[in-house]
Order: structure tokens, then C-alpha cells, then sequence
């Protein structure tokens, strides 16, 4: 059997121009990256006023079994091309932290993936890199404006702002610089983030000119001055600067699948701890571009989709037509407490007690977004029809159809039910609503989150978080959505909490006001935004031959 990259190796893939023309994009509107990768300009759109269907596709819970939540997308996108639709990709770029960590390569697996693989997952058009730079100027602007004399009185001991870089490297997390004398800056506690969880990336993501870029990144509250005032990215006048060096990087990126659609992969913040969604220009080009956009956020309903809807679609006037919600029979098992090594093993009474896990993700979608939605049943070769039809029976009873999905082992002809579904949905009526209004203060936001969308009883605000509030409250950021970093293994704050957990609170630790993004970040349980290497790190297995072709990127 072949492996992901092996698959991906072998393929034919066509000229990006010739990608580009199938959807009406012509050359000159393109930034070729080689052959077979090009940013898109803003040009290309001219004409093009009528937007598509935009599908959604979220997850159950994760777990160390995996759900296919990105494969389950281009599957979908490719089958929607069998059925004759014209369909797109918006997808989230892969970040180095994860590819050398514990996931490998990210752009989807056997015969639904998009390429060329080896580079989107290894610096791609440099995006990432650009995002990490441009959050580091702003880092060296602040320590040289306290080093020259401080005219803003900025209290070092009260900056917010972290460098990053796009591994991980839990060294990193806490650091002290600015040492070696007087010339070499002023000591401060200081500490990193991974590049894809900075208010940078989620700047890039959210912004729709360069323009809204530039007026974002001015809104950075880089820390506090000795009077205990924000202290923003304008006041240091960077935003110039740091558009500069992001004005590529603010324009999607256009590749294929394997069989050839069209796929925007364009920005990468992570769910458990930023956003969890490709950039909104991206999404907005493809919906004028073709019918269908599928898109993904990242994990489960309760992070990814819950973001996607009460950020991304609230700052960028979206809405999703239909929500698919992938789930394995593996995964389920899982959360109906099997360890991972008897996975394999049938077990129909297993797969009924992890059921509830995906009733509540269901709910989540159907209940409180109330938009219309499909679970696809990412099939293995060892998943039983007995094990099969518990979820089809479970969701039939809820009222919802659970599709089989064989996108992995067939592309686009194992989705092409899937797509059929989807495109049934698009056509539903559609009361989308958000889980919150705007109009809340932040702690009935994050509570109307905890309750409805994990089903916590209740949330406990250290005096940390409290102290945060008393600014966020003071300084008239009350009106942001509300952006929680939790763990992705649980619904609640505790990992080792799976399936349907009830009866539990969670904790909100620290609070972040993400002005220039548009929210506010609420840190839960242990969440961290930098990871840490696994025991045995992907980066182990990951090799390149003297021909220079590359292995181990699953």
C-alpha cells in the first residue's frame, strides 16, 4: 500500500494556470510560485459578483486515532466535481510545529489530498515564515523604544506582546533577555509563542485589504504604560512597517487536489488556541469563484466550528448553507473508553456508550446554529456494518442523515453521497444564529459558550482573569467575541474528561485582548501557546534523498 506522500509523488498535477483558467482566473491576475502554486490578486475576481454555497465541515471530539477531518473536505470538494458542481477548497496551511511534531503532513491523506504535498507542509509560499517576522519586528520595536529612552513610559514589567516562531519548542514558553549589560537592552521576562497562534496570524486571517491590515495591526495592545494604559502597535507607528512585510502573505494561495480542483490553502491558526480557520479573503474569493466552497475549522464543533460561526462569520458577514460533521468508528470507541490499542477490535456496545459524543456536536450545529447538518463516517477497512449502522441508526433518530465516506481510499468517488447530501442541504432553509450577541459582557459570552456549546454547569474567573476583565470592562473592549483556547480533547477544560462529559466547570485562568484581531482570548485548564516535541517526534521519521525527494511526511 502506498503511503500519503507516495500517493501524492505519483500524481499528475496540472499547471496552476491551467487550475487557475477552470475557474476563470486569468494569468495576469496570478503570482506564480513555480509551476504548480500562485497567489491570487484581487483582480482576479472583477465580474465575478455572485456568491456560492459555503459548507462547512467540523469534527467529533479528536482523538489519538484521528478523524480525517481535512481528507473528509477535499473528498467532499471532489466529489461535489463528480456530481457536476462546481466546487472550491478553502483550507488552513499546515504549520511546521505539528508537521515535525506529532501529526506529520496536514494536507489530507490517501487519495483525497491537496498538492503539491511536500510543499505545503514545508514552508509553502512562505506565509507563515512572513507572519512570524512581521510579530517580531513588533517585539524588537517595543525593547528599542524602551532601550531609546521610553517616551512612552511602557512598563516592561506590564508588556503582553511574546515573540514567536513556527516550531515547537517548549524552551521557549518563559524566557529572561536582555542580558549582558546596558547596550544589550533592558532584562525583562519574556516568552514565545508558536507563529500560528500570534494575533499576527489571526490579523491576516481576518483582514480583507491591506487597508483592514494595517488598521488592525495599529489596534495591537502591546502591553501597558506606568499609568496602566494600553499601549498600542500605532503609537510605536509599526503598522506600516509590518504590512510591508506581509503584503504577499496577505494574498491566498491557490493549488489543487489530486484530481485537479481547485483549492485556496491560505492561512493556519490553531483551534485549540487561536481561531481555527483559513483567511477570510480566501473563503470570499472562492464563494465568488465557484457554487460550493468546502471549508474546514479546525477539531471539534465546540472549538473550530463554534469559532468559525461566532468569530469568522460574525466579523466577515458569512454563513454557512450546511455543517458536515466528521466522525470514525475508531474515535467513537474511543470515547466509549477503549484504549487505543484494542481500537481494531469490533465492539458495537463501545461504539453506542461514545455515541453521546456525537449527539452533542450534532446539537451544537443544529441546536444552537441551527444550521443543517450531515455526519460523514470517515469508513476504515475494519469498521463493521454492525458497528456502521449504530451511527446511522443514532442520527436517523435525531433526524439527521450519517453518510459513508470512502474519500481516502477512492477520492472523489467515495464523497460523491457525501456531496449529494450537502448540496440537499444547501438548498434547506437556514435560520443560522450565533451562540451569543454581540451586546454581552465577556463573561456572559464565555459562559454562554461553557454552558451551551461544551455543557459545563458553570465557570469559575481566577483573580488573574479578573483583574483582565476589570480592563477589558474599563477600556471598552466588552463588545468582542470571545476567542477560548481549551483543550481539543474534551469538551470540557480537563483532557482526560472524553465523550459527554456532565457536571463539570471550567476554569478560565487568564484573559488576552486581542484588539487588533477583533477579540478577546480566554485561557482554560492548562492550555499552552507554545506546544512541546512529542517523546518521539515526527521530525525522526522525515528524510531526503540526493534526487531530493522527500520521505516521511506520512
Amino acid at each position: 500500500m502506498l503511503t500519503d506522500i507516495e500517493i501524492a509523488q505519483n500524481a499528475i498535477i496540472k499547471p496552476i494556470t491551467k487550475i487557475a483558467e477552470s475557474i476563470g482566473i486569468k494569468e495576469e491576475s496570478l503570482e506564480l510560485y513555480g509551476q504548480y502554486k500562485a497567489k491570487v490578486k484581487s483582480s482576479s475576481l472583477d465580474g465575478k459578483d455572485k456568491d456560492g454555497k459555503l459548507i462547512l465541515v467540523t469534527a467529533i471530539t479528536p482523538t489519538p486515532a484521528g478523524e480525517g477531518k481535512t481528507t473528509t473536505s477535499i473528498g467532499l470538494a471532489d466529489g461535489l466535481r463528480k456530481i457536476g458542481k462546481k466546487s472550491m477548497l478553502a483550507l488552513r496551511e499546515p504549520s511546521l510545529g505539528p508537521v515535525f511534531g506529532v501529526k506529520g503532513g496536514a494536507a489530507g491523506g490517501g487519495y483525497a489530498q491537496v498538492i503539491p504535498m511536500e510543499d505545503i507542509n514545508l514552508h509553502f509560499t512562505g506565509d507563515i515564515h512572513a507572519v512570524t517576522a512581521a510579530n517580531n519586528l513588533l517585539a524588537a520595536l517595543i525593547d528599542n523604544h524602551i532601550y531609546q529612552g521610553n517616551e512612552l513610559k511602557i512598563d516592561s514589567r506590564r508588556i503582553t506582546w511574546k515573540r514567536c516562531l513556527d516550531m515547537n519548542d517548549r524552551q521557549l514558553r518563559y524566557a529572561i533577555d536582555g542580558l549582558g549589560g546596558k547596550t544589550n537592552g533592558m532584562p525583562r521576562e519574556d516568552g514565545f509563542d508558536i507563529s500560528v497562534a500570534s494575533e499576527i496570524m489571526a490579523i491576516l486571517c481576518l483582514s480583507q485589504s491591506i487597508t483592514d491590515l494595517k488598521e488592525k495591526i495599529g489596534q495591537i495592545i502591546i502591553g501597558y504604560d506606568f499609568d496602566g494604559e494600553p499601549v498600542t502597535a500605532s503609537m510605536l507607528k509599526a503598522q506600516g512597517a509590518i504590512a510591508v512585510l506581509l503584503k504577499d502573505a496577505l494574498k491566498p494561495n491557490l493549488v489543487q487536489t489530486l484530481e485537479g480542483t481547485p483549492a485556496f490553502v491560505h492561512g493556519g491558526p490553531f483551534a485549540n488556541i487561536a481561531h481555527g480557520c483559513n483567511s477570510v479573503m480566501a473563503t470570499k474569493y472562492a464563494l465568488r469563484l465557484s457554487d460550493y466552497v468546502v471549508t474546514e475549522a479546525g477539531f471539534g464543533a465546540d472549538l473550530g466550528a463554534e469559532k468559525f460561526c461566532d468569530i469568522k462569520c460574525r466579523i466577515a458577514g458569512l454563513r454557512p448553507d450546511a455543517v458536515v460533521i466528521v466522525a470514525t468508528i475508531k474515535a467513537l470507541k474511543y470515547h466509549g473508553g477503549i484504549n487505543k490499542k484494542d481500537l481494531g477490535v469490533t465492539n458495537v456496545q463501545a461504539v453506542e456508550r461514545g455515541m453521546p459524543n456525537l449527539y452533542k456536536h450534532i446539537e451544537n450545529i443544529t441546536k444552537v446554529f441551527k444550521v443543517p447538518a450531515v455526519v460523514s463516517i470517515n469508513k476504515f477497512s475494519k469498521d463493521t456494518k454492525e458497528e456502521i449502522d449504530v451511527i446511522k441508526k443514532g442520527c436517523e433518530a435525531i433526524g439527521i442523515a450519517a453518510v459513508e465516506c470512502l474519500v481516502w481510499e477512492k477520492g472523489g468517488e467515495g464523497g460523491i453521497e457525501l456531496a449529494k447530501e450537502a448540496v440537499r442541504l444547501c438548498d434547506m432553509e437556514n435560520k443560522f444564529e450565533f451562540c451569543y450577541e454581540s451586546s454581552l459582557s465577556i463573561t456572559e459570552k464565555i459562559k454562554a459558550i461553557a454552558t451551551r456549546i461544551y455543557g459545563a454547569d458553570s465557570v469559575e474567573f481566577t483573580s488573574e482573569a479578573k483583574a483582565v476583565l476589570k480592563i477589558i470592562n474599563e477600556k471598552g473592549y466588552n463588545t468582542l467575541p470571545v476567542c477560548i483556547a481549551k483543550t481539543q480533547f474534551s469538551f470540557s477544560d480537563n483532557t482526560k474528561l472524553i465523550n459527554r462529559p456532565l457536571g463539570f466547570e471550567i476554569t478560565v485562568r487568564d484573559l488576552r485582548i486581542s484588539a487588533g484581531a477583533g477579540f478577546i482570548v480566554a485561557l482554560t485548564g492548562e492550555i499552552m501557546t507554545m506546544p512541546g516535541l512529542p517523546k518521539t517526534p515526527a521530525a525522526e521519521s522525515i528524510d531526503i534523498d540526493e534526487d531530493g525527494k522527500i520521505t516521511g511526511l506520512f
